[in-house]
């Protein structure tokens, strides 16, 4: 239970940093309420599934060789660092403008959502990444049986994450409040750089034993 919570902490952790979708699920959620923010939100998780998913299928069985476990704990870290390192020095810079609301279909939020994810190279290359990493240490710590369980545990973390933007977009930012979404990015960015230097230590180990 341990490691499933560990990998719900590090979907959510992969979540949080304030990009693209985020931005979005913001102004959905000050313009048209909750439900609009949370599919947005839906939208990109169902663009992270399909990442995960190709990844699971295209790379897992070249994932016990010692040079890819070498390299993907290496591309990991050097993504989490640079996402998280980059996080933090924007931390300051989570400021929106509320907009006039408009009636919307809810499918146009879903649609934005999941385009904005699947569209975007820097999404492939970082689920590449971290999930590849995840996989690698899955299968050679404990085998096939167990990357789905890993699997569901960094989803749930994206819903739960999504769940709670979509919260505060229609919420406490309507009022102007970006202070709480600063101090998420603050938390985000240390716990991507936490997780990054883990990602380092196991490439070390890799390369030397």
């Amino acid at each position: 239970m341990n490691a499933f919570l560990t990998y719900v902490f590090l979907g959510i952790s992969l979540s949080a940093p304030i990009g693209p979708v985020n931005a979005a699920q913001l102004e959905r959620g000050a313009k048209y309420g909750f439900l609009h923010a949370w599919l947005v939100g839906l939208g990109a998780m169902v663009a992270d599934l399909i990442f995960m998913l190709l990844i699971y299928f295209g790379v897992a069985h070249f994932l016990t060789t010692p040079f890819m476990q070498t390299f993907l704990w290496s591309f990991g870290f050097f993504v989490l660092m640079y996402t998280g390192i980059e996080t933090l020095m924007n931390v300051k810079q989570q400021q929106h403008a509320l907009q006039y609301r408009s009636a919307e279909p809810a499918s146009k939020s879903f649609l934005s959502g999941f385009l904005m994810a699947i569209s975007s190279p820097l999404s492939i290359l970082f689920w590449l990444g971290i999930y590849g990493a995840v996989l690698a240490k899955t299968v050679e710590s404990q085998g096939v049986g167990h990357i789905l369980f890993y699997s569901a545990g960094i989803f749930v973390g994206i819903l739960l994450w999504d769940f709670i933007m979509a919260g505060f977009a229609s919420t406490l930012y309507r009022y102007g409040s970006s202070l709480v979404l600063q101090i998420i990015s603050l938390l985000s960015g240390l716990s991507l750089i936490g997780f990054g230097i883990y990602f380092g230590i196991e490439a070390i180990i890799s390369i030397f034993g």
